[in-house]
């Protein structure tokens, strides 16, 4: 088992934080709820993004929001969560610190001094198909280095504190990055590894978890954006996040923000997908949206022994929505 876990951080907060969030609810025109309270002195704050790796300025604009944001708020980030696709393109990865692309794409986008916590993150099918070797290049960087980037396997365990633990999966399976039948083969998870990873899951989720429970992986469960429901996690994944009491499924691929309620279900299932590749087209929406918006940006998530908060972020430092979550499963947003 994968398991690395951090003591409960003191975040910097000053006082003018309430009157910030105060203004921010006035300006998007939002009801404060009694459910979505001002974050207790010792709340955890961490930010999220995935499908960023394109090394575009719309990359580079989100970096500069999430800047812009957290100094607004008054917020160091205990962690940086990386939703998969962190690199695009067929470009080399090799080299350590000395390679540019890992300088330009990670380590100076977001800067030690401004993320200075780690930075956990997961595989995506463009680090999988275009980069020979992406997915030992994006191990072997975190094995070797003093850096900041953190994969010690493709699925790991990181608890943080008494408040929340993190599942981190690898969701490059056959039937999702592998070929689609009579094509040319694509690198994904070998029939092994899958069947591996899912005991693994299966014997965390019923191991001693913290009050909040994410699992992380870069395919939604359920999806309204261009790539729709990844039917093997529906399948598979989705019974497992029920049966046991998963608070947050988070994930990329989408090029997008969502956020999903389905009837029933006790998971909330959200999506990080604008952190700088392009952005695309919807479908016909599936499922009720409590918010759906194809729009770059990036997520925040607060963390507090009795709530988490999460709220999505658009490229102008924008707070665009915002849910907050109990741990017997209730939740709210502002405007509820």
């Amino acid at each position: 088992m994968n398991t690395v876990r951090f003591p409960d951080p003191l975040s910097r907060r000053r006082f003018f934080k309430t009157a910030f969030c105060s203004s921010m609810a006035l300006a998007l025109n939002l009801r404060r709820s009694p459910a979505v309270e001002t974050d207790a002195p010792d709340a955890i704050h961490l930010l999220a993004l995935g499908d960023f790796g394109s090394g575009t300025p719309e990359q580079a604009a989100v970096a500069a929001a999430m800047q812009t944001y957290m100094g607004r708020m008054d917020i160091v980030p205990h962690w940086l969560l990386l939703l998969g696709d962190n690199f695009y393109s067929n470009k080399s990865l090799g080299g350590g610190m000395s390679e540019a692309r890992w300088k330009s794409g990670f380590e100076e986008m977001y800067p030690a001094a401004r993320f200075p916590g780690p930075c956990p993150a997961v595989l995506g099918n463009h680090d999988y198909h275009d980069t020979v070797d992406g997915p030992a290049q994006q191990l072997g960087y975190a094995a070797r280095q003093k850096s900041r980037w953190h994969m010690p396997a493709k699925w790991y365990r990181m608890d943080l504190g008494k408040t929340a633990t993190f599942l981190f999966l690898d969701t490059n399976l056959r039937s999702l990055s592998g070929a689609k039948p009579g094509k040319r083969p694509k690198a994904c998870l070998s029939a092994e590894e899958e069947s591996v990873q899912w005991t693994w899951l299966e014997r965390e989720l019923e191991q001693p978890r913290a009050p909040f429970t994410f699992v992380v992986g870069h395919h939604p469960v359920y999806s309204n954006g261009s790539h729709g429901d990844s039917p093997e996690l529906v399948q598979r994944l989705a019974p497992l996040l029920q049966k046991s009491g998963v608070h947050f499924s988070l994930a990329g691929h989408d090029h997008d923000l969502q956020h999903l309620e389905l009837d029933g279900r006790k998971t909330s299932f959200l999506i990080s997908g604008g952190g700088g590749a392009g952005i695309r087209q919807r479908l016909v929406p599936k499922h009720p949206a409590t918010f759906d918006s194809a729009t770059h940006g990036f997520s925040h998530i607060v963390l507090q022994p009795d709530r988490v908060r999460f709220t999505h972020v658009n490229a102008r430092a924008e707070p665009v929505h915002s849910m907050e979550k109990l741990p017997d499963h209730r939740w709210k947003t502002p405007s509820a």
